[in-house]
């Protein structure tokens, strides 16, 4: 059923007609307009006016009802009315007791979930002394070496009651062991726990660029945690697939949609051929999606992302329960719009993305800090950046009507033009042999390569206009003095102590002998290694001496040269 009958469509035609051959004839002669076309960021061209014959095509079915398939409208049928999206602001830095408190300072001010940021050593598989983590152990998020470093990050927090985000990638099946473990520790039901990790390798290669192994070894432990979180963890998310990073480094909408839904198809296909059906682990599934700087594009977005997620797990996966159909998605606003110019105008900007987060249906939120552009924010940063999301929450009503730009003419023309063009990426990939194999070739690479490019030539030209920056400049304002977030420069050494004393400790002997065997399960693709990493985790391996001993198994990643 469409939404209007032909005669009213015919009707609408007839007096545009005539409105534009009088009135918007009379206005393009007396002033015309500012550019002679206009388009969304991701390239589809926008009208001057939208009406009911720009949706005469959409059927009613594509609409639905909130929490209903395909969930255009909303994940769940209440949306905000029954529950409001998670404030879920990301922290870490330094050793586990600095982050600790960040933690519950963000509590106490409000927040409603945790969110990890994880240094680069751990994100890499190296500890602390190693001396490639040289100058980098906890500067740009927490350092964690052994499974007593998590038990130290949740230190007076019930992990029954919050949930917890790990942002954390090529060692995230260590860093979930070690979350598991310190859970069995303090006596939590394990299906209690509620919470999500990042662990979505395909997009480090193609975007985030931070890997340990060969391509398919690390989607290969993906598998393994998403099958093994299933049974022993069934509320944590074991993957949230990131579209964020791909947008972060240049991406448009279309592909941060486009090619987040191949790589989950990737994913499904890879967990179904190890035997687990997909209403077994689909529900569990989740999203990250950046909310960016053209409002009503990412609103729709978001929708389209909703309606595509649905129909390739009803028509290619044949998912029964509507939970393996609901995309659910954590929304960040955007990073890389904050500038160091002028750098207060970066509340502005987040509190915009936020809204169209909102608009756009998210279950949670990271609202940046105004002074991310510098280094890690403060305190008082991110005590405004939860602000933000209350005040949007509490203050403007957005809350009370479910999906309530849906219907107008521009939003579903927008969000149906948006799913069109994100199932023609989808159809290439197929046909040119999927996810798996392209980000091995480096195609998607490529892509994301040449938007970014695309999208700087049109900043240094002036044509993408970034307030402060190279429209409206003060140049009088000068550089602003901020006072940013101090690194510790003894977080390193006590890290260092820190793991001398567990190797000194610990059964050295068991430990040797628990890596060899990892290292023997590692040759077949058949056994789970989550079992065996939970073991290890258990006798205070660390997660370098994990990491390292697959490496010495699988190798290591050689990026394909882009051009």
């Amino acid at each position: 059923m469409n939404l209007f009958s032909a005669q009213a469509i015919e009707d609408v035609r007839e007096k545009q007609a005539e409105w534009e051959d009088g009135e918007l004839a009379a206005a393009l002669k007396s002033r015309p307009e500012e550019k002679p076309a206009y388009e969304t960021e991701c390239g589809i061209a926008l009208k001057r006016i939208y009406t009911a014959a720009d949706v005469a095509d959409i059927p009613a079915s594509d609409l639905g009802f909130p929490g209903a398939y395909p969930f255009t409208r909303g994940a769940y049928p209440t949306m905000y009315r029954g529950r409001p999206w998670t404030i879920r602001q990301v922290a870490g830095f330094g050793n586990p007791e600095a982050t600790n408190q960040r933690y519950k300072y963000m509590i106490q001010t409000g927040q409603t979930g945790l969110s990890t940021d994880f240094d680069l050593p751990t994100l890499l598989g190296l500890d602390s002394d190693n001396p490639m983590a040289f100058g980098e152990v906890g500067r740009v998020g927490v350092a964690i070496d052994t499974v007593d470093d998590v038990d130290r990050l949740f230190d007076g927090i019930d992990l029954e009651k919050i949930s917890v985000s790990l942002t954390i990638n090529p060692s995230a099946w260590v860093i979930y062991a070690m979350f598991v473990t310190v859970a069995e520790q303090r006596g939590y039901d394990l299906h209690k726990l509620t919470g999500t990790l990042q662990a979505d390798p395909l997009k480090e290669y193609v975007a985030q660029k931070e890997w340990i192994y060969p391509v398919r070894p690390a989607v290969r432990l993906l598998r393994d945690l998403i099958m093994h979180s299933a049974r022993t963890t069934p509320k944590i998310n074991p993957i949230s697939l990131s579209g964020y990073h791909l947008s972060d480094v240049g991406g448009n909408a279309l592909q941060e949609i486009a090619f987040i839904m191949a790589f989950t198809i990737a994913y499904c296909e890879e967990v179904i051929d190890a035997g687990m059906d997909i209403d077994d682990f689909a529900p569990r599934l989740s999203f990250f999606f950046i909310s960016h700087q053209d409002f009503f594009e990412q609103i729709c977005k978001f929708r389209a992302a909703r309606r595509v997620y649905a129909k390739i797990m009803s028509e290619r996966f044949k998912a029964k329960m509507p939970e393996s159909m609901r995309l659910r998605v954590h929304v960040q606003t955007a990073a890389m719009s904050l500038t160091k110019v002028e750098h207060h105008n970066n509340l502005m900007r987040t509190a915009i993305q936020a809204l169209g987060a909102v608009l756009g249906g998210c279950q949670s939120m990271h609202t940046n800090g105004l002074d991310e552009a510098f280094a890690i924010p403060t305190e008082e940063a991110m005590k405004l950046a939860i602000r933000t999301q209350q005040i949007i929450r509490e203050e403007i009503n957005v809350t009370s009507v479910i999906d309530p730009l849906g219907g107008s003419y521009f939003v579903e023309r927008l969000t149906s033009d948006m799913e069109t063009e994100i199932w023609k990426v989808l159809d290439e990939v197929n046909e040119r042999g999927g996810a798996i194999k392209l980000v091995e070739e480096g195609w998607f690479q490529q892509k994301l390569a040449d938007s970014a490019y695309a999208t700087f030539k049109k900043i240094d030209s002036g044509e993408k206009i970034s307030v402060g920056v190279n429209r409206y400049v003060d140049e009088t304002s000068g550089s602003a003095r901020v006072h940013i977030h101090p690194y510790d420069d003894h977080c390193t050494q006590l890290q260092i102590d820190r793991l001398n004393a567990v190797r000194t400790n610990r059964d050295n002997g068991r430990v040797r002998r628990l890596l060899q065997e990892l290292a023997q399960q590692a040759e077949s693709d058949d056994i789970n290694l989550l079992p065996k990493t939970i073991e290890l985790v258990k006798a205070r391996a660390t997660l370098g001496e994990i990491c390292g001993a697959l490496r010495d198994v699988w190798g290591s990643y050689a990026e394909p040269m882009i051009v």
